[in-house]
C-alpha cells in the first residue's frame, strides 16, 4: 500500500484559518453553530464534518464543507475542491451523523469556499454555494456527477 502524503503546516493552518473564516461568515448571517471538525464514525477516521450548524431561519440542519483556496479566478469552476472521492466520504459522514442523533428538522449540505490567504491585507472572498445535491428531500443520497 503506498504511503499517504501528510498535509504540510502551511496547508493546514491555512484550512483552519478557512474554516474561522467560514464560522465567522455563517454566524453574522444568522446560523448557530453546532459543531466543528465532527468525525461521527470514531471507527474511520476519514468521515469528517467540517462544520454542522443549524439555519434559524429555516430551521434546518446543514452540513458545510469548507475549501480554501490561495486565489479566486474569474475561469475557477465552483466545487473544484470536492471530487468523486470527497462527495462519498462526506455523503458517508453525513449519513452516519443523521442515523446517530436523528434531528427532527430538515438537513441540507452546502459548501463554501474561502479565497485568501491567513495575513494577508486582502480581504478574503467567501463564495456559499447553498443547497448541494448531496441530499434529495426525502433524504436518499443522490451522487453528484448527475
Amino acid at each position: 500500500m503506498p504511503l499517504r502524503r501528510r498535509a504540510s503546516c502551511v496547508a493546514v493552518d491555512h484550512g483552519v484559518w478557512g474554516e474561522e473564516v467560514a464560522v465567522q461568515y455563517l454566524k453574522v448571517h444568522g446560523y448557530e453553530i453546532l459543531g466543528r471538525n465532527i468525525r461521527p464514525c470514531p471507527s474511520d477516521r476519514r468521515l469528517e464534518i467540517d462544520i454542522i450548524a443549524r439555519d434559524r431561519l429555516y430551521d434546518t440542519i446543514v452540513f458545510v464543507e469548507v475549501k480554501q483556496h490561495k486565489s479566486h479566478d474569474e475561469y475557477d469552476v465552483r466545487l473544484r475542491g470536492v471530487d468523486r472521492r470527497k462527495k462519498e466520504l462526506l455523503r458517508r459522514a453525513c449519513r452516519t451523523w443523521l442515523l446517530r442523533n436523528r434531528p427532527e428538522a430538515g438537513c441540507r449540505f452546502d459548501v463554501i469556499e474561502v479565497f485568501g490567504e491567513p495575513y494577508s491585507r486582502r480581504k478574503a472572498e467567501i463564495d456559499h454555494i447553498i443547497n448541494v445535491r448531496l441530499f434529495v428531500p426525502d433524504g436518499k443520497f443522490v451522487d453528484w456527477a448527475r
